[in-house]
């Protein structure tokens, strides 16, 4: 009876990891729930649940974090948010 070895070859890998960066809606006493969730509808693809969930947020703690990845995918976001009257920033 003969035996046959499993060899395992080790692969190195080498990943590149990106910072994550976070747009976050400011609570202001101008726009409407509904003008906040149609921004957060368009202008970072949010469901309606989630726009209105974040909207509901927005309002009673004054911030929410609306969308989270990397800083070249948030920047347009953030600018719609801001062309639309919102307050914004990424962090």
């Amino acid at each position: 009876m003969s035996t046959r070895e499993k060899i395992q070859e080790q692969h190195d890998v080498d990943t590149l990891e990106q910072k994550n960066n976070e747009i976050v809606l400011y609570n202001d006493d101008v726009n409407t729930f509904d003008h906040v969730i149609d921004t957060l509808i368009y202008a970072c693809d949010h469901t309606p649940e989630q726009a209105e969930q974040c909207s509901i947020l927005v309002h009673y703690k004054g911030k929410c974090t609306v969308k989270t990845g990397v800083y070249e995918e948030l920047e347009p976001r953030c600018t719609m948010l801001l062309d639309a009257g919102l307050s914004a920033e990424i962090i």
